[in-house]
């Protein structure tokens, strides 16, 4: 019998991906739109729900053992929650957890927050198809 049959089938973990909407900001289609997507492309998707401070993001995170964190923010308020994120996360030795943020955010904030630590930026109108695989790419460098 050959060693590949020998050996037992390793199980792919499924890749884990909270989706958070931080703020105030009450703008949640495009965010259940990317959590149903992500979820049609076989991932586990933890939805936290509306107005999400960043230290609840970070303890439903670590709490998930979720590979990524998807932060859509269209409030303008990203400069102050997402370094507060990031800030948690190295905090609470989770800072292995790649952090995305979708939004309407400038083009030098955008390259700001990525010096910060976050993984990547996008905006409104980003297909579906490319936010899959930015989380795809996200959750494999965590591995």
């Amino acid at each position: 019998m050959s060693q590949a049959l020998d050996k037992p089938k390793q199980e792919t973990r499924k890749i884990r991906v909270l989706v958070a909407k931080p703020g105030l900001d009450g703008h949640d289609r495009g965010v259940k739109v990317l959590a149903r997507a992500l979820s049609d492309a076989g991932m586990e998707v933890v939805y936290t729900g509306l107005h999400q401070t960043p230290s609840q993001i970070v303890g439903a995170a670590i709490q998930e053992d979720v590979d990524v964190i998807a932060i859509s923010i269209l409030s303008g308020a990203h400069m102050a929650i997402v370094p507060e994120v990031l800030r948690l996360l190295r905090e609470n030795n989770a800072g292995d957890i790649a952090v995305l943020v979708g939004g309407i955010i400038p083009d030098e904030e955008a390259e700001e927050l990525k010096k910060m630590g976050v993984y990547e930026v996008k905006g409104p109108g980003t297909p579906l198809s490319e936010l899959v695989e930015i989380v795809k790419r996200a959750a494999s460098a965590r591995h």
